[in-house]
């Protein structure tokens, strides 16, 4: 700053309390008795007097040398950065000067003592306005927050030095710290000593006023100037409700991040600073902190209050304002401590309202999300019984949403108690929603639950039954992959996953049995039996034809979870191809004499099982292109090598 403005803020016309005023009644080093002299004779009375003016004159002589408008070396230099020694002399001046002021006032004297006196003390006043003002100024990047906050905590901090008793010096209480601590921290500690030293001593005479509103500009300065580079910046609801949710989710982020550093660093080492500057007086120290701080923080804990009111609700909403909700509530502790003033009770309030807010939100959007589920109108059966995209987007956010578990179970224990929903009862195998399980974990419990009846549903708009068992099984499959592979595993429990498996394995059945059941009948009750060529033909043929006719059908049916679809087709597989083989093995030497044993021996165990291994993948390819196509026509010289079987997703 200029100095020109520096001596417009330092050096303001004389203020009212520039006029001696009586001393502070809070505790200070400065506010100790005036000199006592016992009860003498008129005739020792010159004595003090004597005394008095010898004080005067001392007191006179170190503070008109650091008078600036007596010489340009004191109106250049700094006292306390000069010389700390004699910065310590200049304050015990001023000390003894304000005691033999009210030693004078105390006599009833108003002689010109008390006049040069007063006039002695407005200047060092003076002189130490501007000191305090150069060391706030010139030391602000080791008076940062996070320097300060990062030397000590709050409720250990305490003075560095000594309230300057006569024994020890500044110099000596930083010594002490150790050598250990770093250069930052010394001189962060060095300018906290100095600036608590000035305020001390300046609040003692009856100049608070002039020292706050120095650190008051200079202070607030700094917190504005912080919060501005965090990204937080006065908005109001109508603006929020404008913008898009990308330029919404943008200022959450920084939002979250201001939140973090605000509590932990940037609060925190303020109220450090202004409690260990401002020891001398409660008043003070709450009006400083108040002055500075309340703008900044009401903007900071008032922005997820809007943001909870946002009318739009995205998906990511939801994750976005339990971020908010997480960043308040962690740091609930802090926020109480820091704002701990009567002043700034409404900071409190508006963190506190914010809370609540962002719950009410939360509360709100599992009310739409279970809404969203319960309303999907869609009825366009998925092909080849796939996973529903519904099954997809429900489970994606519910793994999410499991990850933030331990807040969601403080927030939705104090929601009403959930009503068990009207629902067939052979929905209610698990969870048991009378048993007393957290209600965390039966409301997602109640999530999936809906998820699930939804696709029960769903299932119903396949014309082909073992096809709506597929689908069944493949969307429970997934439900339980997810619910394996996140903290749903451990909302539900092992007994909700157990019960779901066997309903996959129930659904998996039901779909064999109605998809294959043909097929299986058409393989021999006995394979090893004797019987006739003529037999041994047509059972061949009968089992020709279900088994394309199977595998027509089935070809396009899809497996998403690699698991279930190993196990289906083991599983048929094992059905089928060892009767397959050992009726295929004891009819050998019967149908290999006949030249036109392709006619009705098609396909070799072998070919069977490759082909059954090509299941559940959903080829693109029509079945009129399909190999299995051609050996169903009449034309019996087409190839049917395992090379001609489709080709394999897995292998493409």
């Amino acid at each position: 700053m200029p100095t020109k403005g520096m001596r417009s803020l330092c050096f303001h016309p004389k203020t009212s309390s520039f006029a001696l005023s009586p001393r502070s009644s809070s505790p200070s080093p400065f506010s100790s008795p005036p000199f006592s002299f016992p009860a003498t004779p008129n005739t020792r009375r010159s004595f003090s007097e004597s005394l008095m003016e010898q004080i005067i004159d001392s007191s006179s002589s170190m503070i008109m040398k650091w008078n600036p408008e007596n010489s340009n070396y004191a109106s250049v230099t700094s006292l306390f950065y000069e010389n700390r020694k004699e910065a310590l002399q200049f304050l015990k001046s001023v000390h003894d000067l304000q005691k033999s002021m009210h030693l004078l006032v105390s006599q009833g004297s108003a002689d010109s003592r008390l006049v040069r006196a007063q006039n002695l003390m407005q200047i060092a006043m003076k002189r130490l306005q501007k000191e305090f003002y150069q060391i706030l100024s010139m030391n602000r990047a080791y008076l940062d927050p996070e320097s300060v906050s990062a030397r000590s905590s709050r409720t250990s901090a305490r003075s560095s030095v000594s309230d300057f008793e006569d024994d020890v010096s500044p110099e000596d209480d930083v010594h002490a710290a150790g050598d250990s601590i770093s250069e930052v921290e010394q001189a962060s500690t060095g300018a906290m000593t100095d600036l608590r030293s000035i305020a001390e001593c300046m609040i003692a005479s009856g100049y608070s006023k002039e020292c706050v509103n120095v650190y008051k500009v200079i202070r607030k300065s700094i917190i504005d100037e912080a919060i501005y580079r965090l990204g937080v910046e006065k908005i109001s609801s109508s603006q929020i409700n404008k913008m898009d949710w990308e330029s919404l989710d943008l200022k959450i982020k920084r939002s979250l991040e201001a939140l973090k550093i605000s509590t932990r660093t940037l609060f925190t080492g303020e109220r450090i600073l202004c409690d260990h500057v401002f020891a001398a007086s409660d008043s003070i120290r709450e009006s400083c902190f108040t002055e500075i701080s309340r703008e900044g923080a009401l903007l900071l804990f008032g922005f997820p209050e809007m943001v909870a009111k946002y009318k739009k609700s995205p998906p990511e909403k939801m994750f976005r304002v339990l971020d908010m909700y997480i960043a308040i509530s962690e740091n609930w502790m802090e926020i109480e401590s820091i704002f701990s003033f009567e002043s700034l009770s409404v900071v409190r309030s508006q963190a506190l309202s914010s809370l609540v807010r962002l719950s009410e939100s939360i509360h709100t959007m599992l009310s739409d999300f279970e809404s969203q589920i319960q309303k999907d109108s869609s009825k366009s059966p998925i092909p080849g019984g796939d996973v529903h995209p519904l099954t997809l987007y429900a489970m994606n956010y519910l793994t999410i949403l499991g990850d933030y578990s331990n807040v969601l179970s403080d927030i939705v224990s104090d929601w009403p108690p959930q009503v068990k929903p009207s629902l067939p009862k052979s929905y209610f195998d698990s969870p048991d929603f009378d048993s007393p399980a957290p209600a965390i974990s039966a409301r997602f419990a109640w999530l999936v639950l809906i998820l699930l009846c939804k696709l029960d549903g769903k299932a119903k708009h396949y014309k082909d039954v073992s096809l709506s068992y597929l689908f069944l099984a493949n969307n429970l499959q997934h439900v339980i992959s997810k619910v394996q592979t996140s903290n749903l595993q451990y909302l539900l429990g092992e007994e909700w996953i157990s019960k779901h498996e066997a309903k996959v394995r129930q659904f998996t059945e039901n779909y064999e049995r109605l998809a294959w059941g043909k097929m299986f009948e058409a393989l021999p009750e006995n394979p090893s039996a004797s019987i006739s060529p003529e037999e041994a033909r047509e059972r061949f043929k009968k089992f020709n034809s279900s088994f394309e006719e199977a595998y027509r059908k089935q070809s396009s049916c899809v497996i998403s979870d690699p698991k279930l679809r190993e196990e289906m087709q083991h599983s048929i597989a094992g059905k089928i191809t060892p009767i397959y083989r050992e009726f295929y093995d004891n009819q050998r030497a019967t149908f290999e004499r006949h030249r036109s044993v392709r006619l009705f021996v098609r396909y070799t165990p072998d070919e069977v099982e490759n082909y059954l291994s090509d299941l559940f993948f959903g080829y693109a390819e029509s079945w009129a292109d399909s190999p299995l196509s051609s050996m169903s026509s009449a034309s019996a010289s087409t190839s049917t090598s395992s090379s001609h079987r489709p080709k394999s997703r897995l292998s493409g």
